[in-house]
């Protein structure tokens, strides 16, 4: 029956009728009245539900048959079809989705795509997407297959127990939905943890790192840890691009390729998962369908504010150690933190009075956040403030005082492997010629950077100064010393640099001394990349944080 009859007995305006047919076919006159019959498929179309019909045939004053309609058209299926586009997942309808049906999809901000005649829906909100179709009635044909092909094929296992903090974490997560970031310091084992969770979901997992150097080390982790045959581990970088049931790849490359990559696993594993709010990276959380994530870093704490980005792509923090509880627990090396203040040179505070002043010109007492905010609106004052602060800056980081006491500090713990934290490239050279200490930089090509760090590893003690390119990926478990010359008010700095020298040896304890200028706002900044606290403010109903 391609219609059901309806009859309305009264005199219909032009825009009655029009609103009419949009639901039903106009058969002709019966006598004293207008017959039409309705059509499923327009129906479907341009209104929500059948609940929509009835309140219009009534407010026309039609004639119908309420139970044979809704018997009819509820029969009548609703069907979202899902392929898989590049980068999207296209959606189309059967029906017309209405104001009840756009307010229930809001938040999963489809797009419609006018040359395709396709929504198109980012792979992140797959499982929940399809999850409230079909609570709200519309059968879904899923032709993606996402998660057909996500078992890995194996009962992998560990060959070694997990830390009780490392088994607790798992749980925390598992009991969270597979979902969430754990926040542990450098040494501490976050790299198990992530394995940990590949044997427990047994899952085929696409694992994305920050190097190259971070793809070796986990891949060694893996097959030291399991007992999953090494070629079940395929890398995705540079010239290797080998899917695999575990595929180990690099941010860069995951952001490039995540459409190749992202039908073919169910867990998703972020390693220093602070760098993903970044709008690059961003597309690798976005473009997966993996319903289970797990995100891992030192702390998640960014200093622009968007870690709070994480918990939408990753879920919240579900778990955090700090240092000195592990330290305490036994689990990392014992440390102290020995601030050592210094005084400008004569010529250097005369300098750095000076542009102090002309900074104080130029902006008053404005907060810095808020001369950085002008500057990005183009302010030609902020602007000339800005390099004023980048001159004063590098006077207090780059004082003689520093250096001298660098030296002073280098003789008294000889004999120690020492680890000495500069910023500037200048300053790091000239560190390292005072102390005949080896030198890494960003400028330092992949094959020499190896050298430096095996000659380093090799040796019983002696002095690597390194910039900013030893903040991650620096494995050095026998250091014990840490120099930090300069730096940011980041607490996420402080512990990954502070980590660098807590890998447990027996009898160890480490040192970091933090060399400080005084009377500038280097004592402030000190302050604040110690105060760890802030991984504590990171937690979140994490509940609230799945997507919808």
């Amino acid at each position: 029956m391609e219609g059901l009859e309806v009859r309305i007995c009264r005199w219909l305006s032009d825009e009655e009728f029009e609103e009419l047919l949009k639901v039903a076919d106009y058969v002709g006159r019966d006598g004293k009245c207008s017959v039409f019959h309705v059509s499923k498929s327009k129906v479907m179309k341009s209104l929500a539900d059948v609940d929509d019909l009835l309140s219009l045939l009534r407010d026309l004053g039609a004639e119908f048959d309420e139970d044979t309609i809704k018997s009819e058209l509820f029969r009548f299926e609703r069907v979202a079809t899902l392929t898989y586009c590049p980068n999207y997942i296209c959606v189309e309808f059967s029906f017309f989705l209405g104001d009840r049906f756009r307010d229930v999809l809001a938040p999963f901000k489809l797009r419609y795509n006018r040359e395709m005649k396709k929504f198109l829906l980012y792979p992140y909100y797959y499982t929940s997407f399809i999850d409230t179709l079909r609570k709200h009635g519309i059968r879904v044909v899923d032709m993606t297959r996402f998660m057909e092909r996500v078992d890995l094929g194996i009962q992998a296992s560990l060959k070694l127990t997990l830390r009780d903090y490392q088994r607790e974490a798992i749980e925390r997560w598992v009991k969270n939905g597979y979902r969430g970031v754990v926040a542990l310091p450098t040494g501490s084992g976050k790299t198990l943890v992530g394995v940990a969770a590949v044997v427990e979901t047994r899952e085929r997992a696409l694992i994305v790192v920050l190097t190259k150097d971070h793809v070796r080390q986990w891949y060694e982790e893996i097959v030291r840890t399991t007992d999953i045959p090494p070629e079940l581990i395929g890398f995705y970088y540079s010239e290797e691009k080998r899917v695999a049931p575990i595929t180990i790849t690099t941010y860069q490359s995951a952001s490039k390729y995540i459409s190749k990559l992202a039908p073919h696993f169910g867990l998703l594993i972020i390693d220093e998962v602070h760098h993903l709010p970044a709008e690059k990276f961003k597309t690798v959380a976005l473009g997966s369908p993996a319903p289970k994530r797990l995100g891992l870093s030192a702390t998640p704490y960014r200093e622009d504010g968007k870690h709070v980005e994480l918990f939408p792509l990753m879920g919240g923090v579900v778990y955090h150690k700090s240092p000195a509880e592990l330290a305490e627990e036994g689990y990392l090396a014992q440390y102290e933190v020995i601030t050592i203040r210094v005084g400008l040179k004569p010529d250097e505070r005369k300098k750095y009075l000076e542009l102090k002043k002309r900074y104080r010109a130029l902006v008053g007492v404005a907060r810095f956040e808020d001369v950085l905010g002008a500057a990005r609106r183009g302010d030609s004052r902020a602007l000339e403030a800005l390099k004023i602060a980048t001159e004063m800056r590098k006077i207090v980081q780059m004082s003689k005082s520093k250096v001298e006491k660098v030296k002073e500090i280098v003789e008294r713990e000889k004999g120690s492997k020492i680890i000495v934290f500069a910023h500037y490239v200048d300053l790091a050279k000239e560190i390292a010629q005072e102390v005949g200490g080896l030198l890494l930089t960003g400028e330092v090509d992949n094959a020499e950077r190896e050298k430096i760090l095996r000659v380093f590893r090799e040796s019983k003690e002696g002095v690597l100064v390194v910039t900013t390119v030893g903040d991650e990926g620096l494995n050095i478990p026998d250091a014990s010393v840490g120099i930090l010359v300069a730096g940011t008010s980041s607490p996420r700095q402080f512990i990954q640099r502070l980590g660098r020298l807590l890998r447990p040896v027996p009898g160890k304890v480490a040192k970091l001394y933090e060399i400080i200028t005084k009377g500038t706002a280097e004592e402030i900044h000190a302050k604040k990349r110690k105060d760890v606290s802030v991984i504590s403010d990171l937690e979140v109903d994490v509940d609230s944080e799945k997507p919808r």
